[in-house]
């Protein structure tokens, strides 16, 4: 009753399904939704495009989760790696603790947050006067089983950009303070959003993001005038278009709970592997990971298309989006990364 009473008041979020184009970007948020392991995405592309809108839409289309009450960590309550250490204790000492459903947190870094309010800090005085560690939670600790949306990512100071990407990859965060350590879970889907115009980001914290989706203005005037149409509607009379996409909502809603449940189950031949691994040694990708997250989000769009076997056309549907941003940077090259991708991959594969 009371999370009905809440969502009269928040202010209403423009339903997903009902976001016109940007096919690459819907994708690549429903799968890292489905494997939060991809790692992340990254999504670049002009002003004005809906890349902010789009990202509260997914987060207001999940569905709910169970946590313990009152717990800053959002801890689960079965999952070792998704808890606190306060509540991880309680378990093994056989106490029941009361647990909730909210929504998927989805946490917004601001551009001048400070290392702190992202880590969050141990308050010295309290553990050297009383001898405990009085830990004063960060922004991770808030986003812990949900989202975390960095906008302007490529303006974030590098160092912080670091914190966050191992976070998400470990799914833990560790924070030292004179000789005080306190490690808590911070497994999230790492999401940041960037105007190309306003600089690159470094490779080597590009490469961490699991995959890269671009984003251009639509060029269609029939299109362009249906999205001004459906955002101007949709700001006059919200509530009846919320309604109007319920059911869509429900069905897509549906339809990640099945992948994330199908997801384990899902077998990729050895042969598609062996060729992915061709295509990236091909593309001169360094390291594995563009291996690794071709397979995951193979897996995840296979399970999100209520299969239990990898196909050609999964890995062809992922493929650019997983690797265009590990391949180096060559000047004198006139061919777009996404479509080198696509002419090798094709190659690889012998598809005409």
């Amino acid at each position: 009753m009371v999370t009905q009473d809440l969502k009269k008041f928040s202010s209403p979020v423009f339903p997903f399904t009902a976001i016109v184009g940007q096919e690459e970007m819907k994708l690549a948020l429903q799968l890292n939704v489905i494997d939060p392991k991809i790692g992340g995405v990254m999504i670049m592309g002009d002003r004005g495009t809906g890349k902010s809108t789009t990202i509260r839409a997914i987060a207001d289309l999940l569905p709910e989760i169970e946590v313990i009450k009152d717990d800053p960590f959002n801890s689960h309550k079965s999952d070792l790696d998704l808890m606190g250490n306060e509540v991880k204790t309680a378990i093994q000492n056989g106490e029941t603790l009361e647990t909730e459903f909210i929504k998927i947190p989805m946490v917004d870094l601001p551009l001048g947050a400070t290392e702190d309010r992202v880590c969050g800090t141990i308050d010295i005085e309290k553990a050297l006067t009383e001898g405990v560690k009085a830990f004063e939670p960060g922004l991770l600790a808030k986003a812990n089983r949900g989202l975390l949306y960095v906008d302007e990512v490529n303006l974030l100071d590098d160092h912080l950009v670091d914190i966050l990407l191992d976070s998400a990859a470990s799914g833990w965060n560790t924070v030292e303070r004179e000789g005080i350590s306190i490690r808590h879970p911070a497994r999230f889907v790492l999401v940041g959003s960037g105007n190309p115009e306003e600089g690159e980001l470094r490779p080597q914290l590009l490469d961490r993001f699991g995959m890269h989706a671009e984003i251009r203005t639509v060029k269609d005037p029939i299109l362009r005038v249906k999205v001004v149409e459906e955002r101007t509607s949709f700001d006059q009379t919200p509530m009846v278009w919320m309604e109007n996409y319920e059911v869509q909502q429900q069905e897509l809603r549906n339809r990640i709970v099945d992948a994330q449940k199908l997801l384990p189950t899902v077998q990729i031949d050895y042969d598609l592997r062996v060729k992915i691994s061709e295509v990236c040694s091909q593309l001169d990708v360094d390291g594995l990971r563009g291996d690794i997250v071709t397979n995951r989000a193979a897996k995840a769009h296979a399970a999100y298309n209520k299969r239990d076997k990898v196909t050609l056309e999964d890995i062809e549907s992922i493929i650019t989006l997983c690797l265009r941003h590990r391949l180096r940077k060559d000047p004198l090259e006139s061919i777009d990364s996404g479509d080198k991708v696509s002419k090798v991959f094709k190659e690889i594969f012998e598809i005409e």
